[in-house]
């Protein structure tokens, strides 16, 4: 008669709690470290946030984009060229899946994209250190109803801009959710692409949120105009990226996506 094999083989190890609990406990530094610098990573990335709406609109913080003194108008676009670029090349290399394969071979898998954060705020947080100001008007609304409109439309991009990260899920595009998983010793399940919110109306409503916030000011300095050119070309060349990877990703759901909802304005629905 066939005895099964649970009725005489020996427990597995790895199917003792208690065995499980020794492993969890044993590697309890590496997983608190890893929560401890995603934290630490998402920490910077609010601090940069918040620091660059003060930095683009010239509000409250001290080194804002007309801030400082102004110097020769060409070695100033030089440079302000220069540390948009250590920002562009940084973040559209680090997004790419190639590197990301490769860098997790390196680093470990839960903290790439903390890693990513941390890389981005610092290099955000060169652009702004070192901007070279170039305050000449380009245009300048006196009245204040208007100004005052014109700043709320603003400051609603940058919501935009945060709200549009919650609906696809705000923690992990930070990293939160990663560490967070790595520290309940769960395997990471990603992100399934999801139609809500204003992803219905356009396919990228946190870039849409980044164009509004730059160009809608009651004045437009030549420094402000010349950063807000770069980063919407950016913004255009990081989107070709992202579509690309996306529809390696989901494929024919997102082929449909795309055919049915616009870019960037939220226009009727083609047919």
């Amino acid at each position: 008669m066939h005895t099964p094999a649970s009725d005489t083989a020996p427990a597995r190890t790895g199917s003792c709690p208690f065995t499980a609990f020794a492993r969890r406990s044993a590697d309890m530094p590496a997983r608190l470290g890893t929560l401890i610098y995603g934290a630490a990573a998402y920490a910077l990335f609010f601090v940069t946030f918040l620091y660059a709406i003060g930095f683009v609109g010239n509000w409250i913080v001290p080194k804002s984009i007309d801030s400082g003194t102004a110097r020769a108008a060409l070695p100033s676009l030089l440079i302000n060229g220069a540390l948009l670029a250590i920002f562009v090349v940084q973040h559209t290399v680090m997004a790419r899946p190639a590197f990301k394969r490769w860098w997790t071979t390196v680093i470990p898998r839960a903290i790439e994209r903390s890693t990513f954060v941390i890389a981005a705020s610092l290099s955000l947080l060169v652009v702004f250190l070192f901007w070279q100001p170039l305050p000449r008007t380009v245009w300048h609304v006196e009245q204040p109803l208007a100004a005052a409109a014109i700043t709320a439309v603003s400051l609603a991009g940058w919501a935009l801009v945060l709200f549009s990260s919650f609906v696809i899920n705000h923690f992990d595009l930070f990293g939160l959710r990663q560490v967070w998983q790595r520290f309940m010793s769960r395997e990471h399940t990603p992100v399934h692409f999801q139609l809500r919110g204003p992803y219905r109306l356009v396919r990228h409503p946190l870039m849409v949120g980044f164009l509004i916030a730059f160009w809608a000011t009651p004045h437009m300095s030549e420094g402000r105009l010349f950063f807000a050119i770069m980063t919407t070309g950016y913004i255009l060349m990081g989107i070709w990226f992202e579509e690309r990877d996306l529809v390696a990703q989901h494929g024919e759901d997102y082929l449909a996506y795309r055919r049915r909802v616009r870019a960037l304005l939220p226009l009727p629905r083609r047919a």
